[in-house]
């Protein structure tokens, strides 16, 4: 078995996708494995083969999936690329074999067990940035930045940025994924950016969570305010807003 590993980033698992393609095309599809860098299982007869970023494989794999699929097959790549499961970058490939082989057809085979997978991995994905939309929460660092701290467990955090970057352009603001040590930066009235951090940097900015501005106190009377005691339901509140999602709302520090 050749496995085929990258690191944990869009742009180098479409490289990677590439490298092994090519390798299949020699010793066939099933002798090919792809995995995300860290979640590699060594053994002593898998041969493992680190690919790089590319611009060119990276630019000929994106053309060709919207090109001889779709551009919603591609939507539903990038989204399962983002996921946090051990086996989301095998999916993307096995879904892409067929999605080559039957075209644009492939999101309608709702019993292939390959197109159901990745179907479930992005749903995921999706639900979960749409969790962490509602409940990013920001600190006003001197009137001059603001600042949130998500957890979420898949790298749904640009897709996070991109709700704000409509509602708050012309803030400075920049969300952190404390996660993966890093960030999406929002200039005033410029384009955002991703920025990866050291762990002295996440030291120092973990320190601005417990900065209390004019808004916090506000967000914790709105929230005991709107409660209607005789309806407390924790269970329903629990399903609704999972517990480890809370770790960064204010209205429950």
């Amino acid at each position: 078995m050749y496995i085929f590993t990258c690191e944990d980033r869009f742009q180098d698992m479409m490289c990677c996708i590439y490298e092994a393609w090519q390798k299949a095309l020699k010793v066939g599809h099933g002798c090919v494995r792809l995995e995300k860098t860290g979640n590699e299982q060594p053994s002593l007869f898998d041969e493992y083969i680190k690919v790089d970023y590319c611009e060119d494989e990276y630019c000929k794999v994106v053309r060709s999936i919207k090109r001889k699929i779709s551009y919603q097959a591609y939507e539903t790549v990038y989204y399962a690329c983002l996921s946090s499961e051990q086996d989301a970058l095998d999916c993307v490939y096995r879904f892409l074999i067929k999605g080559f082989t039957y075209g644009e057809r492939v999101l309608h085979m709702r019993n292939d067990s390959d197109v159901d997978r990745i179907n479930t991995i992005c749903r995921r994905v999706i639900n979960e940035a749409r969790y962490f939309r509602e409940f990013a929460r920001f600190n006003s660092l001197s009137g001059r930045v603001y600042v949130c701290h998500i957890e979420p467990k898949n790298d749904v955090i640009y897709d996070v940025a991109q709700h704000f970057s409509d509602r708050m352009p012309s803030e400075n603001w920049i969300i952190i994924d404390d996660n993966r040590s890093k960030a999406v930066v929002h200039p005033i009235d410029a384009d955002m950016y991703i920025r990866n951090f050291s762990s002295k940097e996440m030291e120092s900015l973990a320190k601005t969570e417990s900065v209390n501005d004019e808004y916090t106190d506000m967000w914790k009377t709105f929230f005991e305010a709107i409660a209607i005691k005789q309806r407390n339901n924790p269970e329903c509140q629990r399903n609704l807003m999972p517990i480890w999602m809370r770790k960064h709302v204010t209205e429950f520090q």
